[in-house]
């Protein structure tokens, strides 16, 4: 019998504002019935053959953003539940919540280990050791959406199911009894990831048990053969050659008679009339939800700095060095300084005096094209 003390992950747990029993989340969609079956195998293997479909287009766009040779591999689908899912994950995980809030509303999130999460966050910042700060939490949020809005972009195409969409995908690191993950049966994809370390990384992909049973069904739902619609009774053996003067029989479509529409088997052979079709011209538009990231880092600090100059030293001239050294630099009196933000240089400016301190007023920002040489 308990004392009534609580352990320390049902704490964790309560200050995440989740139920430490796997009975939900706050905020969380209701469970359908798919959550009392543990989900349709047909559910399952629609849910494989989408997110396999994927892979390929999602490690192209990470390899992309990382500049390393991303691979993600073919996920493994399968029905689960919030116990079954923590003995799997080590004590501390990053969590992206990425809901959906339109077309198939409901909980969507992504899970990795801690240090899968900074081994991408150090990738994309080009950065050794870097600290799971806000910014790299933003850079985690960022490669989500990329997962995600790939995923988004496929399953409009399979549905035709225009309003999907997410929220911006928030991420944050806690303790794996604290993660908001979905109540009751679940589906999860587990994909492995490699980042060229020679490692092998693990990403958990979580649909609640109602977005997974309403894409489920969205994605087997749209290709019905004909036998489903009841047949299409011809005759055994009947060529057109033979079909009556009455015309043809749809029996199986609640009886209805082609020849009672004034269809004639002459109509059937008059030639078809094609017309070409013009379509408009393809602007590019970022969508919504690529226009919405920025938003993820307006709110984070980032170390801006100005540059006078450079200049190469041996050793031994370094080690010479002492009080009244004069350092040349590769600048010319008057030419503008370096104005660099995390060590990239984005603008250039001239140094001012305001009041007591050193300013600099900017004077020329720097084009894309010179950032990204400036870059390799």
């Amino acid at each position: 019998m308990s004392d009534g003390a609580l352990s320390q992950d049902e704490i964790d747990a309560l200050l995440a504002g989740v139920d430490s029993t796997g009975l939900g989340s706050s905020g969380g969609a209701p469970a359908s019935s798919m959550a009392s079956s543990g989900g349709s195998e047909d559910d399952r293997k629609a849910f494989q053959d989408f997110l396999q479909a994927n892979v390929g287009a999602e490690s192209s766009n990470l390899a992309m953003m990382t500049g390393a040779p991303v691979v993600l591999k073919e996920p493994q689908v399968s029905f689960t539940n919030r116990d079954a899912l923590l003995s799997q994950l080590p004590d501390t995980v990053t969590v992206v919540k990425a809901d959906f809030s339109s077309g198939f509303p409901g909980e969507h999130i992504f899970i990795m280990p801690e240090e899968t999460a900074r081994n991408l966050a150090s990738l994309m910042n080009k950065e050794d050791n870097i600290k799971m700060d806000e910014m790299a939490m933003s850079v985690i949020g960022e490669v989500v959406s990329q997962l995600v809005g790939t995923q988004i972009t496929d399953l409009t195409k399979k549905t035709n199911n225009k309003s999907i969409a997410v929220i911006a995908p928030e991420a944050v690191n806690v303790k794996k009894a604290a993660a908001a993950i979905p109540g009751g049966n679940f589906l999860s994809a587990s994909y492995q990831l490699e980042l060229g370390d020679g490692a092998s990384h693990q990403i958990w992909e979580i649909y609640g048990s109602s977005v997974a049973s309403d894409i489920a069904r969205a994605l087997t739902g749209g290709s019905q053969s004909m036998s489903s619609m009841g047949g299409m009774d011809m005759g055994a053996g009947m060529s057109m050659s033979q079909m009556p003067s009455g015309g043809m029989n749809m029996g199986g479509m609640g009886g209805m008679n082609m020849g009672g529409m004034g269809m004639g088997m002459s109509a059937l052979g008059s030639p078809t009339n094609v017309q070409s079709v013009q379509f408009p011209n393809l602007m590019q538009h970022a969508g919504p939800q690529e226009a919405g990231n920025i938003s993820l880092i307006m709110d984070v600090f980032m170390e801006m700095t100005v540059e006078l100059g450079r200049t190469r030293k041996l050793i031994k001239e370094i080690l010479s060095m002492g009080e009244g050294t004069i350092i040349e630099l590769d600048k010319l009196a008057g030419e503008p300084v370096d104005i660099l933000v995390n060590h990239k240089l984005i603008a250039k400016g001239e140094v001012v005096v305001i009041d007591e301190n050193f300013g600099v007023r900017v004077t020329e920002i720097v084009s894309p094209l010179e950032r990204m040489n400036d870059m390799n």
